[in-house]
């Protein structure tokens, strides 16, 4: 690049006022943003408009700082975009301007020219910009701080975007970029400027997960750097070695074994350093120590000195936002920004529901919640050895009776819920202790030890439902925590309120069947806080009734339940409109009422299911025309509609038949199951399989587009790319198979044709996938076995290997059944499979239907004959004992 070439543009007068005008107006607090939006981008329309704006970035000298670092962060926006698209003439230009401003004085500008280099890098590659290398170079060795600190910031801000792009050869270099800055990098570490420590260290940490081979062979003088920067007066320095340390024992655990001890006496050191930032980042060790399986002894004897450290980092800081709650805030409208974001999951079928994680009590990660999770995380590696040192510093924080110290007091609560799970054993024969000790916790003055009081409670609550049994006056015990938390569910704080809720969801999923006797109890107090909360724990209310629907079932089918339970249920489901977003807790909860009810839901169904149609068929119309669908495409409405109209179905089984007939349900599944919306192609095929269960008539008029659009969702590049819609899809499939029987001939053959392959190379995919694969395969040979058949010898040993992992279900009976009408049809296709195909029977603990095992037992009689005697007996010698034996059953 010549500055000749480059030189040649120059920006009109009249241009560049009228832009540093723009940009002018764009910093200012009181600008109409929008109006400023629309005429930049109709500036972005005038080709050279990107090289104003580098203009005025590096030579706009009249102008303030801050006009000029706009122009860069707008530059920067735009050649995310259009940096490939962008003239070369008119990239040079912008990269001799970025190169010119590497020693500006001023920090801000240098800033921003390092962070559009990067983005240019990122677009173009080094091997566009050799010039670049060469200028970095130049002004690292410069000894000129300006020149220095701007080389330095760009080079991290590649190294954090795009590591790796120093790591590869380019073209005109003798050495890889990484093998010239690394020396450079690491003399760094030893610079009297804290500024350049930070920024060097910073760089070379990017390069710890990617581990390039100039950092490898550099590994000994990088670690001494890392033990005299753990001294370091800056705490951004000290906090980058924390995280090197960090990174280094989660990935790289051998490099720091040689030092262990040093490195853990460092970390428990900068875990009460006196920068909160240095002491969060040296928390996070000891959870990733445990993480990376290295030896427990490594770090058993220091747990005495730990220990104590993060219980008193568990302690609120006194600038902690959550120490600004308010003591009776119930009647405060929440605002916008109060309202989490909030994800429905959408529907899957099989064996693995993903357990929801732990309420987060506190939103922010800090140096408090750190702590806790470490504590959790020890607690799980060395069990009961905590409890000796611990147990007397949690009774000395909680037997103090100074007000003064609640947060002390709160802190150990918090240390008991985190123990919970690893300690049980140590635990469990204090339950009733502890659990006498925390219920008047829950009427504490202090509202945050009312909720993580209720947060502890709920990480007992296997145990406290287990001991209902187990443990005299167990009942007692329960009852008395049920209620507690029924009360604090009424609580004046948002914050308890919010606490009190999550905790009892997850004592009612816990609790199941013992929930029945003290329904009305319960709904009377959910139904209470319903008429009281504000919008955001609303929605923690929703989540709660679901939760009790889900584990009491049909038990909540009883007109005392439903007069309390639904009208307030039904008043808000009228009185939301189909574009507030309030809907989708409400559509959840409606989803799993309708499932516990069953046949009960009918008289709410008809209302609820049009809403349904009418939600998917309006959001469909907004991903095209926003305006005349009258509302903003959001795919969360058809998401969680498509879901509840499962939910009816599952619910109301072939009582939904005269709701689907009378409506274009099948003309809008048929959109939803191709939609490019994953988790919308995911719940629909959902639906497809529910419909086909029950009512498998009303999707004969759309019957082959159903077939077909089911069928590419196996492809092997869609089920790479969502394998739980695959996995919805592979159901459906089997599902319509059983009720369509032969219609279903015109996809089978390209349906086992993508299934075999999903069990013959089963890495990477969940479990739920390769049995409803096994089971599907079997459903399509039991009704088009002379199809199937033909193909067996491909798949069987795989099929049968998955098949053995199914559980005993109705489902797994139909896959059999498959299995049988395929060996009667080809028999000589499972000879070379035998002893996989006698494994696959053998799982079974026992199968209900008479008629499978008369088949299983024909099947097995008909290859005795086959082999005849002699041979049958030497085989039934070389199986497994365990497999013979279980083939005896089948009288062969």
């Amino acid at each position: 690049m010549t500055a000749a070439a480059a030189s040649m543009w120059q920006p009109q007068e009249e241009g560049l006022r009228e832009i540093c005008c723009l940009m002018e107006r764009q910093i200012s607090p009181n600008s109409d943003q929008h109006l400023i939006w629309q005429q930049l981008q109709r500036y972005s329309q005038v080709g050279d408009f990107n090289n104003y704006l580098a203009f005025i970035l590096a030579r706009a000298e009249g102008k303030s700082a801050e006009i000029r670092q706009a122009a860069g962060l707008l530059l920067k926006n735009n050649l995310k975009t259009s940096y490939r698209s962008t003239s070369p003439s008119h990239q040079q230009y912008i990269k001799l301007q970025l190169l010119s401003c590497l020693g500006a004085t001023d920090k801000t500008i240098r800033s921003t020219a390092g962070t559009v280099i990067s983005v240019i890098v990122q677009s173009g590659r080094l091997l566009g910009w050799p010039e670049l290398l060469q200028a970095l170079v130049h002004c690292l060795d410069s000894n000129d701080l300006n020149h220095m600190e701007s080389a330095m910031d760009t080079i991290y801000k590649i190294c954090e975007d795009i590591p790796e792009e120093l790591d590869l050869d380019v073209p005109g270099l003798t050495e890889r970029p990484i093998n010239i800055f690394m020396p450079r990098l690491l003399q760094l570490f030893q610079s009297p400027h804290s500024t350049l420590r930070k920024l060097s260290l910073g760089s070379i940490n990017q390069f710890i997960v990617i581990m390039p081979k100039a950092m490898l062979l550099s590994m000994d003088q990088y670690l001494q750097g890392l033990f005299v920067l753990a001294r370091d007066v800056a705490a951004d320095v000290r906090k980058l070695v924390c995280s090197a340390f960090v990174q280094l024992i989660e990935v790289r655990p051998a490099f720091l074994e040689p030092h262990l001890r040093t490195v853990i006496e460092y970390m428990l050191l900068a875990n009460n350093d006196s920068d909160d930032e240095v002491s969060l980042e040296a928390c996070e060790f000891w959870s990733a120590y445990c993480d990376a399986n290295l030896p427990p002894e490594g770090l058993r004897e220091f747990l005495p000195r730990l220990i104590p450290v993060l219980l008193s980092n568990m302690v609120y800081a006194d600038d902690d936002e959550s120490l600004v709650d308010a003591e009776d805030d119930e009647s405060i409208p929440d605002r916008d920004q109060d309202l989490k974001p909030r994800f429905h999951s959408s529907r899957l079928h099989g064996t693995e529901n993903g357990e929801d994680p732990d309420d987060d009590i506190v939103n922010v990660w800090n140096l408090r919640k750190c702590s806790a999770a470490g504590l959790d995380v020890l607690s799980n590696v060395f069990g009961d050895e905590l409890l000796p040192t611990l147990m007397p510093l949690i009774q000395e924080r909680l037997s103090t009776p100074n007000h003064s110290e609640w947060k002390e007091r709160e802190a150990a609560v918090l240390a008991i819920g985190a123990i919970a799970e690893g300690c049980f054993n140590g635990l469990y024969p204090l339950l009733p202790e502890i659990v006498t000790f925390l219920l008047p916790l829950l009427e504490d003055k202090f509202p945050l030890i009312r909720s993580i009081t209720c947060w502890t409670i709920s990480r007992f609550s296997k145990f406290i439902v287990q001991g209902i049994v187990q443990q005299q006056k167990g009942h007692e015990q329960f009852d008395e925590v049920l209620m507690g938390l029924l009360h604090r569910i009424l609580d004046s704080n948002k914050r308890v309120q919010e606490a009190a809720c999550s905790a009892f969801a997850t004592l009612e999923e816990e609790a199941a069947e013992e929930l029945a006797p003290r329904l009305e109890v319960i709904l009377q107090h959910l139904l209470c806080a319903f008429g009281k909360y504000q919008r955001r724990n609303l929605r923690i209310v929703y989540d709660a009734i679901g939760t009790l629907a889900d584990a009491v079932g049909g038990e909540l089918n009883q007109p005392k339940y439903l007069d309390i339970l639904m009208p307030p249920l039904i008043a808000k489901w009228q009185q939301l409109s189909n574009s507030d977003k309030d809907l989708f807790p409400l559509l959840e909860c409606f989803t799993s009422i309708a499932q516990a009810l069953g046949p009960g839901f009918a008289q709410f169904a008809e209302p609820v299911y049009h809403r349904c149609i009418n939600l998917i068929q309006t959001q469909l119309l907004a991903k095209v025309d926003p305006v005349a669908a009258g509302v903003q495409y959001d795919k969360e409405f058809i998401v969680c509609s498509l879901d509840l109209l499962s939910g009816i179905c599952e619910g109301l089984g072939s009582g939904i038949e005269s709701l689907v007939g009378k409506s274009n349900l099948n003309d809008l599944l048929v959109q939803c199951c191709m939609d490019d919306a994953t988790d919308i192609r995911q719940s629909a095929l959902a639906l497809l399989g529910d419909l086909a269960r029950v009512c498998p008539i009303h999707l004969h008029a759309r019957l082959l587009d159903f077939l077909n659009i089911a069928t590419e969702q196996l492809n092997v590049s869609q089920v790479k790319e969502a394998v739980s819609v695959a996995n919805n899809a592979c159901w459906a499939l089997g599902e319509l198979a059983v009720k369509v029987h032969q219609e279903i001939s015109p996809v089978v053959i390209k349906v086992v044709s993508y299934i075999a392959p999903i069990l013959q190379n089963p890495e990477g995919f969940n479990k739920s996938l390769l049995e409803n694969s096994a089971i599907t395969l079997g459903r399509l040979g039991w009704v088009c076995p002379e199809l199937v058949a033909p193909h067996m010898e491909h798949f069987m040993v795989p099929w049968c290997s998955a098949l053995c992992m199914i559980r005993d279900d109705f489902e797994k009976e139909d896959a059999f059944r498959g299995l049988c009408a395929m060996v009667r049809t080809n028999p000589h296709g499972a000879v070379n499979s035998l002893a996989y195909m006698c494994r696959a029977i053998a799982s079974w603990h026992e199968i209900r239907s008479n008629d499978l095992v008369n088949e299983i037992s024909q099947v097995l009689n008909g290859y005795k004959q086959m082999l005849g005697s002699g041979a049958w007996e030497q085989f039934l010698t070389n199986i497994e004992p365990h497999v013979a034996q279980s083939l005896s059953r089948y009288q062969v």
